[in-house]
Parts: C-alpha cells; sequence; structure tokens
C-alpha cells in the first residue's frame, strides 16, 4: 500500500512574514457569545458560576438531556481538577442517551466532551462506551488507564438548527460525562473537502508547562507545550504578536517558537498517524517575532515526508466521515410534537427516531434504505401506550406516514378529518379507544384504507353505530369499516382499494411477503422438533435480562448472551410491532435446524413460549459486511483481498443452500448486511427468515409472493414471482458490485441511481479506476478486479437462465483471489492497524541574508 495516500489533504494558511512596525497591537477583552458550556449534574436549582481558572461561565445541563441520574468523583479526585469536573451524569438506564443542544445551521462548531470517572461509583471499573454525533460514531471513550480523564474534541459544521451528542453503552459499565462544551467557529476557518475534523493534536513550541486555552484563545482551544531541546532552540517575544487571520491563535502561543540549534539543520517535527490511510489536516501558524534587518527576509520550504508541500498551516486532526443523514427535520419535529402532547417518556425515545437503525425508536418504522437520502418516517405504533385526550394534530406533519396504530388507548373526541388527507395513509387502526361522533365521510370514502374502529361504541357511521353486535350479549366483532353501499359498486371498490393496498406493499416494503393480513400464529403448526429449545425464562438469564443490545433488524432487537456461561450467543426477540411474523420465525428456525455449513451461521437454538419468540445464534464478533466495508466499526477499510475471501466464503454457503440441501432451498435476502463475520474474520450467511425451498424433486421454481430487499431483488423474480436460486446468484452480484464499489446500492445523487445500472455506465469507459473503491488506493491486481466485475455483470443479467450458478461462482472467485494472492510487493494484512509515520521538515539551506 502507498505509503503517500491520496487521501492525504492539506489546507492552506497563508505564512506571514511581519515586520517590527506591525508587533504591536491592542488585546481585545474576550466574550463567550454563542458559547454553550454545560457542568453535567450540576442541579437544576444551582445558578450558573464562572469557573476560576478560565473565567467561563457554566450551567445546568437540565433541559438538554431528558435522562440519567446525577454523581460526584470522589474526595481524592478533586484536588486534580476544575470546578466542571467534579460532578457528573451518568445513565444506567437504557442502551443510548442523548443531549439535545440549540445551534446554527451551517456554523462550524468546537465541540468538546469532558470524561472524568473519579470512581464515582465506588466500583473502581474503568468504563468504556460510544460517542455519537448524531446517528453516526464520533468516537469510543474508554477510561482504562486514564486516571487524569480524557477529551473527546471535534470540528463540526452543523446541518440543522439542532446538534446531538449521544452516549452508548456497549458493555456491562454505564456510560457518563462530566462537561459538554460548543464554541462557534469563523466559517472560513477549519473548512474541509468532506468529513468533519477529529482532534489529534495542538501544540506550541515552547519550553513551557503551561496549557493554554480561554480567556487567552478566544475560541477555547487548548494548546499543550511542546518542545525538542535536544534539536532546537527557542525564541520568544515579550511583544504582542499580530496573528489577526481568521484563525485567531493566541498571543501567549505566538510569541514563542523553535528553531534549529545550527543554523544549517532543518527543523523536523515526526508524528504516527493509526494508519496509512488515515485522512488528516494539519494547520501550522507562522509569525516572525524576531526584528530582521532592513533589507533580511526569512525564507525556507515545506516538504513532507520528502515532497514539497507549498499549502501550509499548525493543529493537526484526522478527518472522520459522517455518512448517515440525520431523520427528515420535519419528521423529527412532528414526532417530538407528539411526544409532548402525550407525555411519552419511552426509554428509547432518545436521539434520532429512525437511525442508526439499531436504535430505532420503538414503535417507528422508517423507511432508511439508502444513506444519501434523510430517513423518514413511515408507521407508528402507539398501541397500548397508556394515551389520553384527542388524536393529536401533529400526526398530520408525518407527510410520509403509511400505518398509524392508535388502538388500545383512552383517546376521546372525534376521529380528525385531516387522516383523510394523509396521502401515504394506509392503515389505520383507533379499535379500543373512548372516540365519539360520526366518522367524516372522507375518511370512510378513502380508497385503499384499512380501517379498524372496533370498541369504540360512540362512534357513528352513516347513520349507524361503526360497530357490528351479535345476538350474544352485544360482543363485539372485528369490523373493517369501508363505505357502507350495498351494491354491486361496493364490491367493486372494495376490490379496487384491496389490488392498490397488494401492488403498493409489493413495490415499497422490504424484508416482508406482500398479503393483505398478517400470518397469525393460530395458523401455523408447530415446529415439530423440540431440540434445542430454551424456556423464556432461561432466554432472559442467558442475556443478562436484555442487558447489552446487539443492533436491531426487521425482525426486532438482537441481544447479546451466554449458554453455560462460557458460550457466546446472539438472541434474536420477536419485536410485537415487527412486519415479520411466526411464519418467518418457523421458517427459519426448522431452516436452520438440518441444514449445517461452516458458511452459514448456526442456529443454537430458540424460544418459542406464549408470545416470547427467539432465536439463539452463534455470535458473530466482527458484526456485518457493511459496517466493515463502510469503516463504521473502526479501523482500516477492508482490502481487496479480504473482501474477496469474504465473498468466496459467502458464495460457499449459498452454494450449499442451493445443492448440498435436499430439497434446495433459495435465500431470498441475499446482501452485505446479512453476510457476518466472526472474531477471524470467516463470512457466515445469515438470516433465512424469508427462505424457500422447492419441495417437488425435478421442480425449477416456485410461484411465490415477492419478498427481499429494493435494490437487491431480482427483476424477473419481482415481475414473475417465479422463484429460483438465480434470484439469489442476481443478489449476490450486487453484493460484488458493492465490495467492487464501495458504493450504496441505490443513491438518487449518481447519474444511474442503481449501482448495477451505475457500473455499467462507468465500464463504457473503459477504465477500472473509475468505479474501484477509492480507499484502496490501487492496492490490488487489476485482472482479479476485471474478472470480478465480469462476473458481478454475468450475475446480474436479466434472464436468470443466463446467470451462472453458484458453484460456477465460487469457481470464479476463486480464481480472483488466486490472481490477487499470485501479485508480490504488497501487504495482504487483513485489517491492518499499523500506523504510519509522517514526517515534516522546514529546509532552511542558508542563514537569511540580505537579498
Amino acid at each position: 500500500m502507498e505509503k503517500q495516500p491520496q487521501a492525504l489533504r492539506l489546507c492552506a494558511l497563508t505564512l506571514i512574514c511581519i515586520t517590527l512596525s506591525s508587533l504591536l497591537h491592542h488585546v481585545e477583552a474576550q466574550n463567550q457569545k454563542g458559547f454553550i458550556s454545560l457542568d453535567c449534574g450540576l442541579s437544576p436549582n444551582e445558578p450558573p458560576y464562572n469557573d476560576p481558572s478560565t473565567g467561563l461561565t457554566y450551567s445546568t445541563d437540565d433541559g438538554f438531556v431528558q435522562s440519567g441520574k446525577t454523581g460526584k468523583i470522589q474526595k481524592e479526585f478533586e484536588a486534580i481538577f476544575s470546578k466542571p469536573s467534579l460532578k457528573l451524569r451518568y445513565f444506567p438506564d437504557g442502551v443510548r442517551n442523548c443531549y439535545t443542544v440549540n445551534v446554527t445551521e451551517g456554523t462550524n462548531y468546537l465541540i468538546k466532551a469532558v470524561f472524568v470517572y473519579g470512581n464515582y461509583d465506588g466500583l473502581a471499573n474503568d468504563p468504556s462506551f460510544d460517542l455519537y454525533l448524531g446517528p453516526n460514531v464520533w468516537s469510543t471513550v474508554d477510561m482504562n488507564g486514564r486516571t487524569n480523564g480524557t477529551i473527546e474534541e471535534i470540528i463540526h459544521r452543523t446541518i440543522s438548527k439542532s446538534l446531538q451528542v449521544c452516549l452508548v453503552k456497549t458493555g456491562t459499565s454505564n456510560p457518563f460525562i462530566n462537561t459538554l462544551e460548543l464554541r462557534p467557529l469563523k466559517n472560513n476557518t477549519y473548512n474541509t473537502q468532506s468529513g468533519s475534523l477529529k482532534y489529534f493534536f495542538r501544540y506550541y513550541f515552547s519550553t513551557s508547562d503551561r496549557t493554554i486555552r480561554y480567556p487567552n484563545d478566544v475560541h477555547d482551544r487548548k494548546w499543550y507545550p511542546f518542545f525538542d531541546s535536544k534539536e532546537w532552540t527557542e525564541v520568544t517575544t515579550d511583544l504582542n504578536v499580530n496573528a489577526s487571520n481568521g484563525y485567531e491563535p493566541p498571543q501567549i502561543v505566538m510569541a514563542s517558537a523553535s528553531t534549529p540549534i545550527s543554523t544549517f539543520w532543518p527543523w523536523n517535527f515526526t508524528w504516527s498517524l493509526p494508519s496509512s490511510t488515515t485522512q488528516f489536516y494539519v494547520y501550522l501558524h507562522f509569525a516572525e517575532i524576531q526584528t530582521l534587518k532592513p533589507l533580511d527576509t526569512r525564507e525556507f520550504k515545506v516538504t513532507m515526508n520528502g515532497k514539497l508541500a507549498y499549502e501550509r498551516a499548525l493543529e493537526l486532526f484526522t478527518v472522520i466521515d459522517f455518512p448517515q443523514l440525520e431523520t427528515n427535520q420535519d419528521d423529527v419535529v412532528a414526532i417530538k410534537g407528539i411526544q409532548n402532547t402525550y407525555g411519552l417518556t419511552r426509554v428509547t425515545w432518545n436521539g434520532d427516531p429512525c437511525v442508526p437503525k439499531q436504535f430505532l425508536w420503538d414503535g417507528l418504522n422508517c423507511n432508511s434504505l439508502d444513506i444519501s437520502t434523510p430517513p423518514l418516517i413511515t408507521s407508528l405504533n402507539l398501541s397500548s401506550s397508556q394515551l389520553t385526550g384527542i388524536i393529536a394534530p401533529g400526526i398530520n406533519d408525518l407527510i410520509h406516514l403509511q400505518e398509524l396504530d392508535l388502538s388500545n388507548n383512552n383517546l376521546t373526541g372525534g376521529v380528525p378529518e385531516f387522516l383523510a388527507g394523509m396521502k401515504s395513509l394506509l392503515v389505520i387502526n383507533l379499535s379500543g379507544n373512548n372516540l365519539n361522533g360520526t366518522v367524516p365521510q372522507a375518511i370512510l370514502q378513502k380508497k385503499g384504507l384499512k380501517l379498524n374502529l372496533e370498541g369504540n361504541s360512540d362512534l357513528i357511521c352513516l347513520g349507524g353505530l361503526c360497530v357490528n353486535k351479535t345476538g350474544h350479549g352485544g360482543s363485539k366483532k372485528p369490523n373493517v369499516v369501508v363505505p357502507a353501499v350495498a351494491s354491486v359498486a361496493f364490491l367493486v371498490v372494495l376490490g379496487s382499494a384491496l389490488a392498490f393496498f397488494l401492488v403498493f406493499k409489493k413495490k415499497k416494503n422490504a424484508n416482508i411477503e406482500v398479503s393483505d393480513d398478517r400470518t397469525t400464529r393460530s395458523s401455523e403448526p408447530a415446529i415439530m422438533t423440540k431440540n434445542k429449545r430454551f424456556t423464556y425464562s432461561e432466554v432472559v438469564t442467558m442475556t443478562n435480562n436484555f442487558e447489552r443490545v446487539l443492533g436491531k433488524g426487521g425482525f426486532g432487537m438482537v441481544y447479546h448472551g451466554t449458554v453455560s456461561g462460557t458460550e457466546q450467543v446472539a438472541v434474536k426477540m420477536l419485536s410485537h410491532s415487527s412486519s415479520q411474523g411466526y411464519k418467518e420465525f418457523k421458517a427459519e428456525v426448522e431452516l436452520l435446524l438440518r441444514v449445517h455449513h461452516k458458511n452459514l451461521v448456526g442456529l443454537v437454538g430458540y424460544c418459542d413460549e406464549g408470545e416470547n419468540l427467539a432465536l439463539i445464534y452463534e455470535y458473530m464478533a466482527n458484526g456485518d459486511l457493511r459496517e466493515h466495508m463502510s469503516g463504521k466499526r473502526g479501523g482500516s477499510i477492508l482490502n481487496w483481498e479480504t473482501r474477496l475471501k469474504i465473498v468466496v466464503e459467502s458464495a460457499q454457503g449459498l452454494e450449499y443452500l442451493h445443492n448440498g440441501c435436499k430439497p434446495p432451498m433459495v435465500h431470498r435476502d441475499v446482501k452485505t448486511t446479512n453476510i457476518l463475520l466472526n472474531e477471524h474474520f470467516q463470512a457466515k450467511l445469515a438470516d433465512f427468515g424469508l427462505s424457500r425451498s422447492f419441495p417437488i424433486e425435478g421442480e425449477t421454481h416456485v410461484s411465490t409472493v415477492v419478498a427481499g430487499t429494493p435494490g437487491y431483488l431480482d427483476p424477473e423474480y419481482y415481475r414473475t414471482n417465479w422463484l429460483n436460486e438465480k434470484s439469489d446468484v442476481y443478489s449476490f452480484g450486487i453484493v460484488l458490485l458493492e465490495i467492487i464499489t464501495n458504493q450504496p446500492v441505490i443513491n438518487q445523487s449518481r447519474e444511474k441511481p442503481h449501482i448495477a445500472e451505475w457500473v455499467g455506465l462507468m465500464l463504457t469507459k473503459g477504465d477500472i479506476k473509475n468505479i474501484m473503491d477509492p480507499n484502496l488506493y490501487g492496492d490490488y491486481d487489476s485482472g482479479s478486479v476485471w474478472r470480478a466485475v465480469e462476473l458481478a455483470m454475468s450475475c446480474l443479467n436479466p434472464s436468470s437462465a443466463r446467470r451462472p450458478t453458484m458453484s460456477q461462482v465460487v469457481i470464479e472467485i476463486n480464481e480472483c483471489l488466486a490472481y490477487e494472492n499470485s501479485r508480490g510487493g504488497t501487504s495482504h494484512n487483513m485489517n491492518s492497524q499499523s500506523s504510519i509515520e509522517v514526517s515534516m521538515n522546514f529546509d532552511i539551506g542558508i542563514t537569511p541574508g540580505p537579498r
């Protein structure tokens, strides 16, 4: 891998050469306009105070966060820290807890979070947890060995009028925070081509031991002294230095400098980065602090790793990308308004409503197929939530809502007519409330609407009660209300509405089978085997009462667990609001109980007890392929050899389903998020809830309703409803394109939104670099890549008959891997964490002289 990655980016800052006459200026008094300084843990009853060491004004975090408990570091640590760090807020409840701060949209902010453990809980157990900025991971906070605390700092440009900083529990310890600080910066400074700037270091060159911050630095940046006494000589001045550019470095910082001991030596400064692909920005601040003779000038050239660098500046930041967009802001405002209307205090209703998916708010479903588009709220389920009052008008602002369930509450008042005007709304369940009055005609006559009003005895529909009564004591039957017109026209309207509903579902929904009514539990035969069956109480024990969340999928929440106290497992619990039901649960259990392959995730067991359904899998420590491709799990981006190994193993798992199972199986949901990686980065295919078999020997296809994930779905299967193993081959072709390009499957901002069409367009230009993941920086065998691209495109042939079999795919990918392994002179480490040393050289050459 090249030691000078193309990702290296440098920002310009003007080299300041100033004569003595311009060195003097007045120091203006500083103010804290726009500063936000929160003492996390300060009581709401305590007034704001000025920190004696800085003069900064800190106030309580009450009103910025809705959860957590307050604590105080132990007395033995108090002498080490300033007042804002003595108290803290910790979060024993929930997985994600967030601060919400109002900010100025489109502004660069310096954001600092301070963490001082100070054994506040008396456990002497250093916590570790994740820190998020909105829906994206900012950093992992690990207090191990950090007796003096730690600071996480980032420069980030806001994209909306609010900002969320979230603490996420990742293990057994509770997240905590001492202070949260935001400082607005000038928008013409610290700009990047992409991403935000994560603090790496900030030095000033002096033999002093003083750390500089506010009020000396008007932006409250922290400057630490650094000096190499063996190589450098210190230069200082007592005069005020003119550093009045946009970055405004402090006077005390600019009044000291270092120069080589020998005037004939270069000035060197070296640092190490986490990996050879780390992108970074370096800022160097220059000012003349010596009096030069009238005709003298000071000139030198700056090089980095031996290459001349024309653009320079002093602090160092690494680039951190935040690819996941926040939920559509109109939807966020609407759902928070509904939360306030009903006084909802659900633990999960914290942070961004839709993303990341593992923290999706309970009762919500969102359309978030493409990370380049803000997610939209499509389903709201507040059933049995003890709601009172009227149906909240704010629901009307969720304009993309398709399903609304307010059943089994204590809602009163009428059915609002605005529900009829919500164009996307297809399902409304208002049963089990105390609604009254006449149901608006516009709702009753809305085509395609599935409406349930059962249990509201005072509602009137078209001159009569909305609920049918039987002859048995007035018991009520479930009733889906449609216009009550006893004619052939009524049947036509009903049929049209049902057809519209089915077609809409077929086009829009991911990971569910199209059906007018969800398959009910009672209609399914019981799972035949009792092997590997756990009770619900055993599931509670193995997950330690569902303590650690691993993620969330269409089926429900996934928790970490242990069986027999040693074997790690992943426990997937069926959510009552899940689009998948007992049919998918049963299909996955029965399939995994009879198939066994090293590249299929193994089923340790299951729970089928009343309403409690759970699948217990082997634990896959390294998550899914998509996370590693995007870099979300940290570390380096997977290299080309590792990607090929992973897809070979995934292909072997699919090939076994197609050819090794009797009867053969089709997975139906092959995608990068369903390819999981264990601690050795061995790939295993997961999620078999949509799998189907061919029960009759010699049968070439099964006619079935369409299921799968948009973007991966075989267009021939979608068009004909005929399912065969070549449908999996198509989906696998999409996976191949993802590992080649590292592009989203669907991206509306591309000339061709779908990845297959986009790659096809790029291939017409004949250059593999047009489509290859730029994060690899050319570190691959081009012949290997071309073969992989050709294989992917053959898998995507519109005619399933002309696609290769999975057996042929396995052979071809192994050939690609052989090509890659045969090249020499490159590193093939799976996921290198090696550092890269960067050396900056100021080559003076000769002593400055007259010109």
